[in-house]
């Protein structure tokens, strides 16, 4: 079957891309052998003057090339190999540069990675006003760099700051800042793309136009065009690079030095020294990981939680109570989608801070270039506060977000249930307690469901949708779509005690409690999580969420789960001390601006503990190895399903780290037996069943079994 149709027309040719049974087109083997033949076929039309120009298509809808085809990548076994297929792709893309032809890609979507090299070799790019239009070399996400040409081309048309920034941020950009970046060379309406594409190329032929490469500015032409200039580019980006990476991904760092190699070489020079860093990392294990991490959150941007049969009704408008931190985030990120938000709470002094919140939220999203001025206030404007419920009754979703007391939350749901339209959806914002316990108060359990973000609200991508036995599958639909329609990837978990997340980061927090008790320093165990590749050690993560709202869910823990969960004394004793962590300055750390110093007075608190004599290894497992125990418990009480709602859960909502592959992924690579074995010295030792493996984990070790075949 034929990946391309092409046609010829008044001596253009149009080259329209359309793969066959697949929603878009990617850039695989066969389809890199069937392209080579088409340009060798135009290379002697162009001899013969039978075609002056090419125009290169795409006949799906928002997507002009996702890219390379993944799974060939996943596959490659070795660096020959790797460097192989760059060099092959390279060869067949500069056939396509090399054409005696006015080249023009056409793109309307996604123009990505190996599509985007296809376009870079292309003479000119044009883009459509299409808000799907997306453009980038998103390759350092999968732990690899571009390997058709893109570390060599984009420097030479963009310059090198601006090259730099979208290769090793993986950034993708829309149509509007691709032709300000000169990424493209005309932006023409949608319905009138193939047309106007073919005038461009009309008045290209005929002399009437001339496109001009962008000029720089005095700062960029220093930074660029001289060798002081270039030092500091590269010394500073790959200063940021290590800051942002902590040297747990090559990727970004090999592109780095490639392109201070390169930059303004030879080509053909910097054409082989990219296939040779590719061909390194392409076999990398921090590779094979990242790309074991994208086909999850691809699995689950669209997982099929309920039947497909089930229609989710639209949400037009929301109700948020309560105008916390997590309140005024949670309605911020509401009003950007361009929803209506009324907003809750019991006096208007708490409702200035949620209004603190969102502003500062849209004057950072304004300097990022994510919203203009006047959007920013049009969405401002969609969040009306009130001290009532007047406005809730037409509300197609309520999310509650009080404080973690489920007396009061209760009280909030029975109110709620009498005021909101039979069709709302009322949703808790809870982290740790009960959904059931809400619905009972309710006058249709059915319509309660969980809705846990994480904070902060704007940047955590995870959302937990909590299912109670009474939730109706209706109900489940519209929370998935909503969660959904904000961005967010979405798991859905049953509803026990701290749910999935909280129930697995709680007892690696509580454990670095225990391990400051016994005598390690703060800032030590924070320094091992560091060293896996964690964001932020356990004692600074706790001063992050909050000592009072952590230490709360720890008890309700606690509670639910007896001794194996009991909390560590440093955390009662800091609670009540009244310590509450970034939020007061002065927690675990004392936090001064940007800086934080582990704070004295912790260890006055603990004099009076027995201190043990903890290797740096014992401590790394006794934190790991106890959320490992509690995710397989988990997947033993059926709060979830399988391994794979796990890792994504802890990648996105608790910054685990990525090049890991998740934390059963993680755990695989360790192997179940020597896990077990650890967990059974530790609770021989200890005398404590935090280390006591779960079932599951020993009916594992029995099986000589994994969490993924």
């Amino acid at each position: 079957m034929s990946n391309f149709n092409l046609k010829i027309e008044k001596k253009i040719a149009i080259l329209e891309f359309d793969q066959p049974d697949s929603k878009v087109n990617v850039l695989n083997t066969q389809v890199m052998q069937e392209l080579a033949s088409i340009i060798e076929e135009l290379a002697k039309k162009s001899c013969s003057q039978e075609v002056k120009a090419l125009l290169i298509t795409s006949k799906k809808d928002n997507v002009f090339i996702a890219g390379a085809d993944i799974k060939e990548i996943e596959n490659i076994t070795s660096s020959q190999e790797a460097k192989e297929k760059a060099e092959s792709g390279k060869r067949i893309l500069n056939n396509l540069a090399g054409l005696n032809l006015i080249t023009v890609a056409v793109i309307d979507g996604a123009c990505l990675g190996g599509g985007f090299e296809l376009a870079l070799a292309c003479k000119y790019r044009v883009a459509s006003f299409n808000d799907k239009v997306r453009i980038g070399l998103p390759e350092v996400n999968l732990g690899i760099i571009p390997g058709f040409g893109g570390t060599q081309r984009l420097p030479r048309l963009v310059g090198l700051t601006k090259a730099l920034v979208m290769i090793l941020s993986g950034q993708m950009i829309p149509g509007k800042v691709a032709l300000r970046y000169g990424v493209v060379d005309k932006l023409f309406p949608q319905v009138r793309l193939i047309d106007d594409s073919l005038d461009f190329v009309n008045s290209l032929l005929e002399g009437k136009i001339k496109i001009n490469k962008k000029k720089k500015k005095f700062f960029q032409k220093f930074l660029e065009d001289t060798h002081l200039g270039r030092l500091i580019v590269f010394s500073q980006t790959k200063e940021k690079i290590l800051k942002k990476t902590k040297g747990f991904y090559p990727a970004p760092l090999k592109a780095i030095e490639l392109i201070k190699r390169t930059y303004r070489g030879n080509i053909r020079k910097g054409f082989f020294l990219e296939s040779e860093a590719f061909s390194k990392l392409a076999v990398t294990e921090v590779s094979k990981n990242l790309i074991k991490v994208f086909y999850l959150y691809e699995e689950f941007k669209k997982y099929p939680w309920v039947d497909s049969k089930i229609k989710p009704g639209p949400i037009n408008k929301c109700g948020v109570l309560g105008a916390g931190v997590m309140g005024g985030g949670i309605a911020q990120l509401i009003s950007c989608r361009d929803i209506p938000v009324r907003l809750k709470d019991i006096n208007y002094r708490a409702l200035q801070t949620a209004f603190r919140t969102a502003a500062g939220l849209f004057a950072y999203a304004q300097r990022k270039r994510k919203f203009k001025p006047h959007q920013v206030t049009y969405k401002f404007g969609l969040i009306s506060p009130t001290t009532t419920y007047r406005g809730f009754e037409n509300s197609d979703i309520v999310i509650e977000a009080v404080v973690e007391d489920l007396g009061i939350k209760q009280k909030v749901f029975k109110e709620l249930s009498q005021v909101v339209s039979a069709k709302t959806i009322l949703a808790s914002n809870t982290s740790a307690l009960p959904i059931t316990k809400m619905a009972q108060v309710t006058n249709s359990a059915d319509r309660v469901v969980g809705l846990h973000f994480f904070n902060p609200v704007h940047r955590m991508p995870l959302v937990e949708v909590i299912k109670s036995p009474e939730t109706s599958e209706q109900t489940l639909a519209g929370a998935i779509a909503f969660a959904r329609s904000l961005g967010k990837v979405v798991i859905v978990v049953k509803d026990v005690p701290g749910f999935l997340i909280n129930r697995i980061l709680l007892s690696y927090l509580n454990e670095a409690g225990f391990l400051v008790e016994e005598g390690i320093k703060i800032e030590h165990i924070d320094r091992i999580a560091l060293k896996f590749g964690m964001p932020m050690g356990p004692m600074e993560l706790i001063d992050e969420v909050g000592i009072d709202v952590g230490h709360k869910v720890a008890k309700i823990l606690e509670e639910a789960y007896g001794s194996r969960m009991q909390v560590s004394r440093l955390l009662d004793k800091v609670k009540e001390k009244g310590l509450l962590g970034k939020k007061a300055k002065l927690g675990f750390y004392i936090h001064k601006k940007k800086k934080k110093i582990p704070n004295p007075d912790i260890y006055k608190l603990i004099e009076s503990f027995p201190k043990k004599s903890i290797s740096d290894d014992i401590a790394f497992k006794r934190m790991i190895y106890v959320m490992i125990n509690e995710a397989a418990r988990c997947l033993e009480e059926r709060v979830v399903d399988n391994p794979q709602t796990i890792d994504i859960g802890m990648i996105m909502g608790t910054g685990f780290p990525p090049h890991r592959a998740g934390l059963l992924r993680y755990a695989d690579t360790l192997g179940i037996d020597n896990i077990v074995k650890e967990l059974e010295v530790l609770e021989q030792k200890f005398k404590t069943l935090r280390f006591k493996p779960c079932n599951y984990l020993l009916d594992m070790q029995k099986r000589k079994d994994k969490f993924y075949h």
